[in-house]
């Protein structure tokens, strides 16, 4: 256990807690696109790369593949046509495509202004960005599409054909580690008292390396003050409101926001607006067991609000003593903005 306070608007260049408000981070152009890096090896010990690609109708990347990393692509807002392994799909925010060690991937943006959370473990993909190119002041991609393509370090590129894309449901996650398109609120699902938890990734599809829950909420106060030992979880906004109580500071996150929190680090978090939706991606999968014991499987899409017994979550925590969970107190008590 630590008690940094969270670096605020910067990558810290080591393990340590940080926020980074939509927008921030280092900022690339390439080939039209802009690439807001959120997560280096420096700053995740190792552990994984993050980045948000920004771009218009039009912006694309050729079939490349990675031999050694596990990757995750999340629709944020806009449209894209993906390709992988002879398939394609449109996806829409709240869409993803997991793309493992030595597969080929595209994609083409469908619409302006669309944004995409690339994540990749472990780290390394985006060395050669970070370490070749300069940085760019602006926030938006330029109209002039200014930059040379970036691919990711190692990649190889391949000559493969761009099929016609799917109306598949694809709301289920592989029993083993292959390539898949999930559609949103898709995968396992498990209730929680006024919120639900969606698996977009588990440890079997990913190696183990990571796992990705999306939750969907309503209001509720801070949960109980905890840190894990051996694993590192990050917190990313879709929608609405959500309180972060890091080491004795409070942060809010909307739409965006990103909380990196290493392992050692005592948070809780609140959510703070009705539907409510956060992406969680937590490294490397050993607290997947957390919210398998806490909630209750489900076949709906959305959570039913009332339904679940709050005790549910505690008795699930107290029966499975494993669980990578050091509680250190209570909930923690709002001090800013309490009327909101």
């Amino acid at each position: 256990m630590h008690g940094l306070e969270p670096v605020v608007n910067a990558l810290p260049g080591e393990p340590v807690p940080y926020y980074l408000a939509s927008g921030e981070g280092l900022r690339y152009e390439c080939d039209g696109q802009l690439w807001t890096v959120i997560a280096r090896g420096a700053d995740t010990g190792g552990l994984f790369d993050a980045a948000f690609i920004l771009g218009p109708r039009g912006a694309e990347s050729p079939f490349h593949s990675l031999p050694s990393h596990q990757r995750s692509y999340f629709v944020v807002e806009g449209s894209a046509q993906f390709w992988l392994s002879g398939q394609s799909r449109i996806l829409v925010p709240g869409d993803s495509i997991h793309v493992p060690e030595g597969a080929p991937v595209a994609y083409w943006m469908l619409s302006h202004m669309t944004k995409i959370l690339f994540y990749s473990a472990p780290s390394g993909a985006l060395d050669a960005l970070t370490e070749s190119r300069r940085t760019v002041d602006r926030h938006v991609y330029s109209t002039a599409g200014t930059g040379d393509l970036y691919l990711p370090g190692s990649a190889t590129l391949h000559d493969l054909p761009r099929v016609t894309a799917e109306d598949t449901w694809d709301d289920t996650l592989p029993a083993a580690n292959q390539g898949y398109f999930l559609r949103s609120r898709g995968g396992d699902r498990l209730g929680w008292p006024d919120s639900l938890n969606a698996y977009a990734a588990r440890g079997r599809t990913t190696g183990g390396r990571y796992f990705a829950v999306n939750t969907l909420a309503a209001p509720q106060p801070y949960i109980i003050r905890h840190f894990h030992q051996q694993h590192t979880e990050n917190f990313l906004c879709l929608t609405g409101r959500i309180w972060l109580w890091v080491n004795g500071k409070e942060l809010l996150l909307t739409a965006g926001d990103f909380l990196h929190a290493p392992a050692g680090t005592v948070h809780s978090f609140a959510i703070a607006a009705h539907n409510t939706q956060m992406l969680g991606l937590l490294t490397s999968d050993v607290f997947e067991p957390f919210f398998d014991v806490t909630g209750v499987p489900t076949d709906q899409f959305v959570h039913t609000e009332g339904l679940i017994d709050p005790s549910v979550v505690m008795r699930g925590i107290q029966g499975t003593p494993d669980l990578d969970l050091v509680v250190v107190g209570g909930p923690p008590e709002r001090v800013r903005a309490t009327g909101l």
